[in-house]
């Protein structure tokens, strides 16, 4: 006979998602900024193949629309973080949020992809086509365990290889920016919209003398 005497999860990648309340106004103004931008702007090449990617950090346009959404993001950064770690205080780091817009037409899709040097990572969907069937506007997360091919065969759901899903319009995911990913092509005429950022904490100055003092400051 055996007693259990714990269970832990290790090595978990955690991923939040949130619906953005009364969105549809935001969304409205959001793309019409996106219009703008694209006006004046031919975008640059990232993990975008056949879409348009918005220049430098569009957090730092002071539209209503676009600081509302910075809000939000900062929100469900502060969240999430407090999931992984109930001892987080905002008051000992400073956040740099830095976003950018999405643009993917017919065919348009992402490449697998990570964000190296940030925390989290996030996307906000302003729009999203709708589709009957096919992968058309889904977003796939790659393991990044290695060598779990063997685990297949014990149907396991910690232990699948991948995880995709078509999120809708108003949502906002977040995940660690080490996690691989990728956007699956438009196969609609419509455009996707999204709305992607990055969060990277550094240590207040205050919360690093406090360190110093010895006074134990937790980002486990």
């Amino acid at each position: 006979m055996i007693k259990q005497t714990r269970y832990q999860k290790l090595f978990s990648t955690p991923l939040m998602r949130f619906q953005v309340q009364d969105c549809a106004v935001l969304n409205a103004a959001l793309l019409m900024e996106g219009e703008q931008m694209r006006a004046k702007s031919g975008g640059v090449s990232k993990s975008n193949r056949g879409g348009w990617h918005s220049k430098g950090n569009l957090f730092e346009n002071e539209a209503p629309s676009i600081q509302r959404l910075r809000d939000a993001a900062q929100d469900a950064v502060f969240e999430v973080t407090r999931k992984v770690n109930s001892n987080f205080k905002p008051e000992d780091f400073s956040l740099k949020l830095f976003a950018w817009m999405n643009a993917n037409p017919a065919g348009g899709y992402n490449a697998p992809h990570i964000h190296p040097g940030a925390h989290w990572s996030g996307v906000y969907y302003v729009a999203q086509p709708e589709v009957e069937e096919g992968s058309s506007g889904m977003i796939e997360f790659l393991d990044p365990r290695s060598d779990l091919e063997h685990w297949k065969i014990l149907n396991a759901s910690t232990f699948r290889p991948k995880l995709t899903f078509r999120p809708s319009v108003g949502e906002l995911i977040l995940f660690p920016s080490y996690l691989m990913h990728w956007v699956h092509p438009n196969q609609t005429k419509e455009e996707r919209i999204t709305i992607a950022f990055n969060a990277t904490f550094r240590r207040s100055k205050q919360a690093g003398l406090e360190g110093r003092g010895g006074r134990r400051i937790s980002d486990q």
